[in-house]
């Protein structure tokens, strides 16, 4: 199978070299920056800046950009990949948007007779790496079987939610209410117990062997207590994913104040010039407002 996988970015790269090792894949990255390309080719991949120039006849896309509106620019745009597919080619969007978006870039694929899938993901780049991810997906019967080889190279479980596009993303929002007020409960313990005295890293050793421990705590706070803000995922996500489940949440007309509240902490680590950090690092929206000094700071 030809496929492309736009947007070689901390998810995009492990699923492209995750496709890179399954049997019977050609497989072409498209991203901007030379870094990413060089990294890609690095791997035996083909390394392209533009969507547009894909090997003509690719027959699966699968799209880990930031939003929809570059999802939409990266298929359907002036240098989009739309050109370069095959009749019938299936087209797997895997960014987080609304489900509304979803629907709109669906139509816009049926109606230039490809097929469509709604495939948003969790897993991180450790998990696009190893091949682990969780996908949530949702599409036509003919649609899901034809990005099946794609999707199972790499992910560990694919749900199939139905038929209807915008299902996937619909459940993607609603995971990202879990993530985003994880993440910030995470910061908000580990802020208050630094504020009141307690060892940072003893701190982190005690919650993750007790009842109090989440995932997002165990994978996040490490990054805290290292003083290591590269992003694997960055405040800015969560400020547009938290920012979708309000949309979400009004659209039908539901309360969801402790996503509100979490999605004000990541715009407020934003506001303080953090956006591009971990997001563990919405923790600083608490250092600024207590005075904490953290494990790592100078």
């Amino acid at each position: 199978m030809r496929v492309g996988v736009i947007g070689l970015g901390s998810m995009g790269m492990g699923a492209a070299q995750t496709l890179l090792k399954a049997a019977g894949m050609v497989v072409a990255g498209v991203d901007p920056r030379e870094g990413a390309r060089a990294e890609f080719a690095a791997a035996g991949g083909i390394a392209v800046a533009r969507a547009a120039e894909l090997p003509a006849g690719t027959e699966a896309v699968l799209v880990l950009v930031v939003n929809a509106q570059q999802a939409a620019a990266a298929l359907f745009g002036a240098e989009g990949a739309a050109s370069r597919l095959a009749p019938g080619a299936v087209i797997v969007v895997s960014s987080t948007m609304a489900p509304e978006d979803a629907r709109r870039l669906a139509a816009t694929a049926e109606a230039q007779g490809f097929l469509y899938v709604d495939a948003p993901v969790s897993g991180g780049a450790v998990g696009a790496r190893a091949g682990t991810m969780t996908v949530m997906g949702s599409g036509s019967a003919a649609a899901m079987a034809k990005a099946a080889p794609l999707l199972d190279a790499i992910a560990k479980k694919v749900w199939n939610l139905g038929e209807a596009p915008g299902l996937g993303s619909t459940m993607k929002v609603v995971h990202q209410l879990l993530a985003g007020v994880h993440i910030a409960v995470a910061a908000e313990a580990m802020a208050l117990g630094i504020k009141a005295g307690v060892d940072a890293r003893t701190l982190f050793e005690i919650v993750t062997g007790a009842a109090g421990n989440s995932w997002m705590f165990e994978n996040r706070m490490p990054h805290v207590l290292d003083g290591d803000e590269t992003p694997r995922s960055a405040v800015d996500i969560f400020v547009k994913d938290l920012g979708l489940v309000g949309d979400l949440a009004r659209s039908v007309a539901f309360p969801a104040p402790l996503a509100a509240q979490a999605h004000q902490l990541f715009v407020s680590a934003k506001a303080q010039g953090h956006g591009g950090k971990d997001d563990a690092f919405v923790i600083r929206a608490y250092q600024a407002l207590s005075g904490i000094a953290l494990p790592k700071d100078g």
